[in-house]
């Protein structure tokens, strides 16, 4: 006796995805503690698993290069992160002559307010200096807090590191485990697409840090011929924040501006560092990402730029960083299956005639 097929209206079925999607988003904001550092490990685990796999060449047990592994990577990521924090509370300390600065720039726009359009705006009394290096210190160490809340507390961080030493102690297991649940498909076949889908991971973030390695070494050499001082810091600063697509190297380059707008004589510094990063972003944007990072991501701009906003809205800067791999991975994912194809295709980026001929 054949079954009879329910066929569901297209209102009810738009309901049930509205649904899913609404059950998701609800679930990620009301996890986001223990989501966030789990995808965060997840992809770090990923980056390490071939340090671990090389290990595991030379007779180590699996325990223990997996506690290489995780040692390695958190020496990095405290290092990174202890660089950052130093660099902030030093660069402050060239902010003390700020205040006459700005004020001489306050007066002089109020001049010529006054004289060319007869407006009085009263900028030119000046502000405190005090004030204004509080300001610069406040503004300056909130950098440091947007970078340190992408790892979150001290306790997420922990359980972001419990999370990266399980994955690499139990990737097969749970290679298998996965395997088992398409039972209707050839078990090395799925064991094959899901290495896939790591070397996609690994190709993307040691394609991101590349791009990130070389924008920092330029910019730096850009800020040291402009003579602006902490361009190590600045230089670095930028390269991480390019991380973030489209709003990244705005981020980047507004703080070395500002810096050289109060701590130099002339305004040609800070027109030169705008200019300078807006050159160096472009040869990025069209040389550098497209030949390093590749098809990797291949993701159209609108879904970028819709998963920023849904990212930062749902958690905040982490979510800004975590989003683009996490589609990347989605449209893998989806391109496996010919039932969701589709979303693979709204996901990628359009063929042109020549690709698909």
């Amino acid at each position: 006796m054949e079954q009879k097929k329910i066929i569901l209206p297209n209102v009810v079925k738009i309901l049930v995805v509205l649904l899913i999607i609404i059950s998701i988003v609800f679930i990620m904001i009301i996890g986001r503690n223990l989501l966030i550092p789990l995808l965060l490990a997840g992809y770090i685990a990923a980056l390490l698993t071939p340090l671990s796999d090389w290990l595991e060449r030379f007779k180590f047990s699996r325990t223990l290069s997996s506690v290489v592994a995780l040692l390695t990577g958190l020496i990095g990521i405290l290092g990174l992160l202890a660089f950052i924090g130093f660099q902030v509370a030093s660069f402050t300390r060239d902010l003390d002559n700020v205040g006459d600065k700005l004020n001489t720039y306050l007066q002089d726009i109020e001049d010529f307010l006054s004289d060319k359009l007869q407006i009085e705006t009263g900028i030119g009394e000046g502000i405190d200096k005090d004030s204004i290096i509080e300001l610069l210190e406040t503004n300056s160490g909130s950098v440091a807090d947007v970078i340190f809340s992408t790892l979150g507390s001290v306790t997420s961080f922990l359980l972001m590191t419990v999370f990266i030493f399980f994955f690499l102690l139990f990737r097969s297991h749970l290679t298998k485990f996965v395997a088992m649940l398409f039972k209707k498909h050839d078990p090395e076949n799925v064991k094959e697409k899901i290495r896939g889908l790591k070397r996609v991971v690994q190709k993307y973030i040691i394609g991101v840090f590349k791009v990130m390695a070389i924008l920092a070494v330029v910019n730096t050499a850009i800020l040291f011929g402009l003579g602006i001082k902490h361009a190590v810091f600045f230089g670095v600063l930028a390269g991480i924040l390019n991380i973030i697509p489209f709003l990244g190297p705005f981020l980047g380059a507004i703080l070395p501006t500002i810096f050289a707008f109060l701590t130099k004589d002339s305004l040609w510094y800070p027109f030169g560092v705008v200019i300078s990063f807006q050159i160096v972003q472009i040869i990025e944007s069209n040389f550098l990402t497209p030949k390093i990072v590749g098809s990797n991501v291949n993701l159209n701009a609108f879904i970028t730029f819709l998963g920023l906003m849904v990212g930062s809205a749902i958690w905040g800067i982490a979510g800004m960083v975590v989003i683009i791999p996490t589609l990347a991975l989605l449209r893998e994912i989806f391109s496996l299956d010919e039932s969701t194809k589709p979303f693979a295709l709204l996901f990628g980026e359009e063929e042109s005639e020549k690709t698909k001929t």
